[in-house]
């Protein structure tokens, strides 16, 4: 028993020393944690604290790294739309440029001829025929016919005979233009090939213009073109005019000296006009004070050289606009007018840069040209209250 029990407690003390030996090495993150003296809950909730602001820095790390490479992206595309912009709308096409592709389609050719007559200033347009022309009707078709016009005179306009249901027609007609050889270069020769249509508006297949400051016209000329989309609205010249402008502000003299005139609009039925100048001085919207020149008869480049002198006192210069405006005078109709301008604080482009330069340059007079404008677009800037007279602003 005694034997027993020393060897029990032999074989027993192993068994319960074990335990001991495992707690007797601790770790060394366990020695490490023992050594701070702080409770355990507070070390838990500092690792927490740690693993969330690690976690918070790698999500910045990402999206940084993401964002750079996104905005590199964008810039290159910017950058290669600056450099190249038709292939950008290669790779993506607007709306428009749909429509403008439609619109180069195949529209036909145009034969024509053209004889300059120096000795008689006449140009003579010979249509001669067409090549397949675009169907406009719905039977694979069309009913063309051809206007013929130069761009320096628009009024004037010829057109062929009707020829029904052909894609070929031959019309083989010409037309005789009264034009100077010296506005021969600055004009543009235009045929247009019309669908007729009998209770609808005529639809134009195509158009062919010529400008003449390319042709040689020393000989007869007869070619083909190819027919191009028409212009949306037609530019019609009216002409230009020079004039100076002076202000002297120690006697409030606005003085006006019309020069020249030049490429005037045809007004009459034989190719010229009778032209005058009109001038306006509008004081706060309001017409207050005009003058005009003499008639020149028979030409669209008149000389007129005529002075003329208003008093606007220099605390109203800022308020005042000067309206320039050219007529045709006719003594049995109503005078029309060709074109018109106005000057001043309000205008814009050539007219404000002259206005500016005369307030500038104190009794200097600058002279300067100028192109005329479709009267109703000056009246509509200028936005005129009404039509009365005012009297001289106190000084």
């Amino acid at each position: 028993m005694e034997m027993a029990t020393r060897n029990g407690s032999v074989t027993a003390s192993p068994l319960t020393s074990s335990p001991v030996a495992t707690t007797a090495q601790p770790g060394f993150l366990t020695s490490w944690l023992s050594r701070i003296p702080l409770p355990k809950w507070a070390l838990i909730a500092v690792a927490v604290a740690v693993a969330v602001l690690l976690l918070l820095f790698l999500i910045c790390i990402i999206k940084c790294c993401c964002g750079k490479k996104k905005h590199k992206k964008k810039e290159r595309v910017s950058l290669h739309a600056v450099s190249s912009s038709s292939t950008a709308c290669l790779v993506q096409p607007e709306m428009e440029d749909l429509e403008r592709g439609v619109e180069q389609t195949w529209r036909g050719r145009l034969q024509y001829s053209l004889e300059y007559n120096f000795r008689a200033q006449e140009l003579k347009v010979g249509v001669k025929q067409a090549a397949e022309l675009k169907a406009m009707d719905s039977g694979g078709t069309s009913d063309p016919y051809v206007i013929v016009y130069l761009t320096s005179d628009t009024k004037k306009k010829y057109e062929t005979k009707v020829y029904h249901k052909t894609l070929n027609p031959i019309f083989n007609e010409s037309f005789t233009f009264q034009i100077p050889q010296v506005e021969v270069p600055e004009s543009t020769l235009v045929m247009q090939i019309y669908d007729f249509n009998r209770f609808t508006k005529h639809n134009i297949i195509g158009e062919v213009r010529l400008p003449l400051a390319n042709v040689s016209l020393q000989h007869v000329i007869e070619q083909w073109s190819d027919l191009v989309a028409a212009s949306k609205v037609e530019e019609e010249q009216l002409g230009e005019i020079c004039f100076s402008l002076r202000y002297v502000p120690s006697t409030s003299k606005l003085t006006v000296l019309i020069l020249e005139a030049k490429k005037l609009k045809r007004m009459d039925s034989h190719g010229l006009s009778d032209p005058f100048v009109k001038m306006h001085l509008v004081l706060n919207r309001k017409k207050w004070k005009k003058k005009k020149t003499s008639v020149k008869k028979n030409t669209l480049s008149p000389y007129f050289n005529e002075v003329f002198v208003f008093e606007v006192p220099f605390n109203q210069i800022q308020n005042v606009d000067v309206v320039i405006s050219v007529w045709d005078h006719d003594k049995v109709t109503k005078n029309e007018p060709i074109g018109k301008l106005f000057l001043g604080c309000r205008a814009t482009g050539n007219q404000l840069r002259h206005w500016s330069d005369m307030l500038s340059n104190p009794r200097r007079p600058l002279a300067q040209w100028h192109s005329l404008q479709p009267p109703d677009v000056v009246d509509k800037a200028l936005g005129l209250k009404s039509h009365l007279k005012l009297s001289l602003p106190p000084r």
